[in-house]
């Protein structure tokens, strides 16, 4: 066993030979390697599945014998000042690299479809195995400096694959906006690490968490600063996992690739923030203060999550609003000392909200066969609707992470989030209604999304479309199938999925008038006895179907690792068996994860299935007509609309959607008082600078120029006019000195 932990140093770097012999080759084979571009995706795979088999191998010794293993070794040691690189197994370790190297293969097949038309292929795969690589050197971290590096790399990655498609302004924009935001909590982290180090003169996370411990509890440290370090580190979390008030950037970011939104923006980066506080841990035990820090954010940040939610109209920023209110739980947990439910927790929605962002990625792909390729019109949930009987198993993965993250058993995240709901109950009871009652809107929001993406009438305004298939359609690929040549060297080539194809001129007429401007490059007249065509939505390949496959697996069955049926006679749960030894050496008292009978565990769950029931049945009544009395009635948008049911409600829905539209008001705040603030002190500092600082010195330096230009006239080169000028002020020199002395003198008598 330990002969396997002593080569866990390499599980960081196999990744990242990919983006080595990327680059490796477009610097000395650009021709060929732009060429075989699509072969790149193979050893991306195959890497990480051989650092996912390791991982699994560790995991399972994890699971059977809770050892910790570390290894550390000196990179700098000056007087007393020692600097140590390392790696740590133990069982978040473990849990994290797991779900890293899944979901990232699952990303990464799913990616070599999703992204093959694109020019930027081989830059993609390029940034996504040096992000695998950050994010498995963070996790296997020793300290907090190297922590630090890798937090830093794996914020560089998420700038790079925000701003992938940086030609689109709205694109850098959003990855500005990440950098800085994360900067904010990042700056705090840095803050934090040093002042820990100053206190402590440790960067080791066992030699700190003893010091830090043993001084506060004999009072060898000042609370207050303990404190302030412990909520420096904090911060860092704080952004990363885009808790308030630093969650702006979040659903910004889904203006990169849905792939990436998928792996960073679901499952591993904003899962860094969790992880950060469930490793240091052991330092907030002793710091309640901060303790309840943790929770109220956390609880903060999964009510203003989903309230945000409600009246979104892009389907991937209702999931980043959805994905800001879960990791809250996960936040929430912790801050309460439910160490075990919200690594729980963390496992189930990554893997479920992974399928529901490959599974928008499949809608986005499908859609862009009918409005083109416009991110505000395939994004956009007002042109959807039908789509089921287009892409029924996309449909079916979305409907089972939707119920998921709804909470509804026995699907994954039902064990977790119910674990989290009845401990909020023993910690605050404000809590623990805020909480439930925001289970009961994650339900209503994620059917809001379901019911006006699948169900009912497409909504784009196309003749000869009708929400069915027929024979008068004829199917085109991307990747040229079926008749369909791709035109080489073709900029446009990437913007259409799916094409009309008829030899008949005239239909071209009836198309809308962007599709007809986009299909044009690539219009290949086949023989078709048809004269009538429209494009319609349709299924994925069968290489972005696969990993959804997968995650419905595991959306399925994952949960069932920490079913808490630990009855006398039956072995504990995997989860409680994997963690309760490590949780039993960070600190005894948070072990208190009891047994639940079923008459106790189905009285609990039965309040909080009933609540998500009641959400998913407003929001069937609101975005799917039941009657035909209502077949005409728009519901695409029910809190936009403003002249339905009498002034009290109407009055509601106006201000419910627009606190959901602008954000609940927080982005305006930082534009007109942060960020004008900050500027207006940048202004000032900058005129300071110019005019006094600078201005001292150009202002002698023109006034010596002036002088020795006045002086340049006064000489012509005459002895006569020197000897008289030098009289002249030599006798003025004399009677000012007379006088002075004189009145001098007169003074003393």
């Amino acid at each position: 066993m330990e002969h396997i932990y002593q080569y866990a140093w390499i599980i960081p770097f196999i990744p990242l030979t990919v983006p080595v012999l990327i680059g490796a080759g477009l610097l000395l084979f650009p021709t060929t390697t732009k060429k075989l571009r699509r072969m790149w995706a193979f050893p991306s795979i195959s890497l990480l599945s051989l650092v996912m088999l390791f991982s699994i191998k560790l995991s399972i010794q994890q699971i059977n014998s809770s050892s910790i293993y570390q290894s550390v070794w000196s990179w700098t040691i000056n007087n007393d000042f020692s600097l140590e690189f390392g790696y740590l197994v133990d069982p978040l370790t473990s849990i994290m690299s797991m779900l890293i190297t899944t979901v990232g293969i699952l990303v990464l097949i799913y990616s070599d479809n999703y992204m093959s038309h694109d020019e930027g292929y081989l830059r993609f795969f390029a940034y996504l195995s040096f992000f695998n690589t950050s994010m498995l050197g963070l996790v296997t971290s020793s300290n907090l400096i190297q922590i630090y590096i890798f937090w830093e790399l794996v914020g560089m990655c998420s700038y790079l694959l925000i701003g992938f498609w940086f030609t689109r302004p709205i694109a850098a924009d959003a990855c500005q906006k990440a950098f800085v935001t994360n900067r904010v909590g990042d700056f705090g982290l840095l803050l934090g690490i040093l002042g820990l180090y100053w206190l402590t003169g440790s960067f080791e996370f066992r030699d700190l968490f003893e010091i830090f411990n043993t001084s506060i509890s004999n009072n060898e440290i000042h609370f207050l600063v303990g404190t302030v370090c412990t909520f420096l580190l904090f911060a860092g979390a704080v952004a990363k996992s885009a808790q308030f008030p630093l969650h702006v950037w979040l659903p910004d970011a889904m203006e990169g690739p849905t792939p990436i939104s998928a792996l960073i923006h679901a499952a591993t980066m904003v899962a860094a923030g969790i992880f950060l506080v469930a490793r240091l841990f052991p330092l907030l035990v002793v710091i309640p203060s901060i303790r309840n820090l943790i929770a109220l954010i956390g609880i903060i940040t999964v009510l203003l999550g989903a309230t945000l939610a409600l009246a979104q109209k892009d389907i991937k920023k209702s999931l980043a609003y959805s994905t800001m209110s879960q990791l809250g739980y996960m936040m929430l947990a912790l801050g309460m000392g439910s160490y075990r439910a919200a690594l729980f927790h963390l496992i189930t929605h990554a893997y479920s909200k992974a399928l529901l962002f490959l599974g928008s990625g499949s809608i986005i792909h499908s859609m862009e066969a009918v409005v083109g390729y416009s991110p505000e019109k395939s994004q956009n949930m007002v042109f959807m609707g039908g789509l089921k009987k287009h892409v029924p198993i996309t449909k079916t993965a979305f409907l089972l992470g939707t119920l998921s993250l709804s909470g509804i058993p026995p699907l994954a995240c039902f064990w977790s989030k119910d674990e989290i709901l009845n401990d909020t109950w023993l910690y605050s009871p404000i809590f623990a209604s805020i909480a439930w009652a925001t289970a009961a809107l994650t339900a209503f929001y994620m059917f809001r999304i379901y019911l006006l993406t699948f169900e009912g009438h497409l909504n784009v305004h196309f003749q000869n479309y009708n929400g069915k298939r027929s024979s008068s359609f004829y199917s085109i690929s991307l990747w040229g199938q079926e008749g369909l040549k791709p035109i080489k060297n073709n900029k446009n080539f990437s913007l259409l999925p799916l094409l009309p194809i008829n030899n008949n001129e005239s239909v071209s007429k009836n198309l809308h008038g962007n599709i007809k401007k986009t299909m044009q490059p690539f219009l290949i007249i086949n023989n078709c006895d048809n004269t009538k065509f429209s494009p319609y939505p349709h299924e994925s390949g069968n290489t972005m179907l696969f990993p959804l496959l997968v995650l419905i697996l595991f959306t399925l069955f994952i949960g069932f690792i920490g079913i808490p049926f630990n009855q006398e006679g039956i072995d504990p749960d995997i989860l409680s068996k994997w963690l309760t030894p490590y949780i039993n050496l960070l600190h005894p008292k948070l072990n208190n994860q009891n047994s639940l009978d079923w008459s106790e565990f189905v009285t609990n769950a039965t309040f909080s299935v009933s609540l998500s029931f009641s959400g998913i049945v407003i929001a069937s009544f609101l975005y799917k007509p039941v009657y035909s009395s209502l077949q005409n009635f728009d519901l695409i948008n029910f809190f936009e609309k403003r002249h339905t049911t009498g002034f009290f409600s109407d009055k509601i829905k106006n201000v419910i959607y627009d606190w959901a539209h602008h954000r609940g008001y927080i982005d305006s705040f930082y534009t007109t008082y942060v960020i004008r603030s900050v500027r207006g002190l940048a202004e000032l500092v900058h005129f300071f600078d110019r005019r006094v600082i600078d201005g001292i010195p150009n202002g002698l330096g023109i006034t010596s120029f002036l002088i020795g230009e006045g002086f340049k006239y006064v000489g012509g080169g005459r002895i006569s006019s020197y000897l008289f000028f030098y009289l002249f002020y030599a006798s003025i020199f004399l009677l000012i000195s007379y006088f002075y002395f004189t009145n001098m003198n007169l003074t003393d008598q």
